[in-house]
């Protein structure tokens, strides 16, 4: 799941999020990590303009900060980044950062990255967000090399080059997964051929297919055939029968009507499915992550 309050866009949020404090955020990281799923996710936005505010909100916590945060919090779940606009940052910067998460935590990091939509923040950063595609192609194979094993990492391209500069602690894994997010054309061939994994962008399920095909068609091609994760953002959850409004687009009910629902996705060939539950505070939302680990989760396995 990606978890609330760190990120508020009006898309989503629910009201109570707007008065949660960091000691909500961990709990329900704590109760994340208790009921077994599988990673917990941050978004990353460093500055929202004006003009966007009314529909995205400025609370955008930190990634690395936050999953630095969680780390220390939980145990087991892995750390998410979904996704790290990481064409903002020098790879270097990106490499620093995201290795001591992984150091820190014991190997449980997932690099999730996107190519970023708003302008304004690129410009005020000095990023290029005309040509933030290729960038980030750029980027990505840079941490490819930054994020590796060796203390002084080597890569040279057209934006980037180092060579001779050592960076310690180095990952706790011997290849942090890097999966790509993003729905359209370039996010999908971007993921199918650097990624180890690929993010929709709210993808409906009768969308997933052709892009999953495409996936598949591009690494075929390249004759690339180590692991690769292929997620989905699921519906909004409540398990049960609420007696509120949850808005036009949640499923509820019986945990094995929800577990049959959320099986489709496997048959889709989705390898893993991040969740939204509906709720309106804490209490009820860690009641939530644990009636679904108690009662949905057995029938998905």
């Amino acid at each position: 799941m990606q978890l609330p309050i760190q990120s508020q866009s009006t898309l989503y949020a629910e009201p109570w999020e707007a008065g949660a404090t960091p000691e909500d955020l961990a709990e329900i990281a704590r109760a994340a990590d208790r009921a077994g799923f599988h990673y917990l996710a941050t978004c990353d936005h460093v500055a929202v303009p004006r003009r966007l505010a009314g529909a995205m909100g400025t609370t955008w916590y930190d990634p690395v900060a936050t999953l630095g945060y969680l780390a220390a919090l939980t145990t087991r779940t892995l750390l998410l980044s979904h996704v790290a606009v990481v064409g903002l940052r020098h790879p270097l910067l990106t490499a620093k950062q995201y290795a001591t998460v992984d150091h820190l935590s014991g190997g449980r990091l997932i690099l999730g990255v996107g190519a970023g939509h708003v302008q304004e923040e690129f410009d005020v950063l000095g990023a290029d967000f005309t040509h933030r595609g290729a960038v980030l192609d750029e980027t990505v194979d840079a941490l490819r090399a930054a994020l590796g094993p060796e203390e002084f990492p080597e890569f040279h391209g057209e934006r980037f080059s180092f060579s001779g500069l050592g960076q310690r602690p180095r990952p706790a894994q011997e290849r942090v997964p890097l999966w790509v997010g993003g729905s359209s054309p370039a996010a999908v061939r971007r993921a199918a051929l650097r990624g180890d994994g690929w993010l929709p962008q709210g993808d409906p399920r009768d969308k997933l297919p052709h892009q999953i095909a495409r996936i598949r068609e591009l690494r075929e091609r390249e004759g690339l055939t180590g692991p690769f994760c292929v997620g989905a953002i699921a519906e909004p959850l409540y398990v049960g029968e609420a007696r509120w409004d949850l808005g036009r687009r949640t499923l509820s009910g019986k945990p094995d009507a929800l577990a049959d629902s959320l099986r489709e996705y496997a048959a889709l060939g989705v390898h893993q499915v991040q969740l939204r539950f509906r709720s309106r505070g804490r209490a009820e939302l860690t009641d939530q992550i644990a009636a679904f680990a108690a009662d949905v989760a057995p029938h998905l396995s």
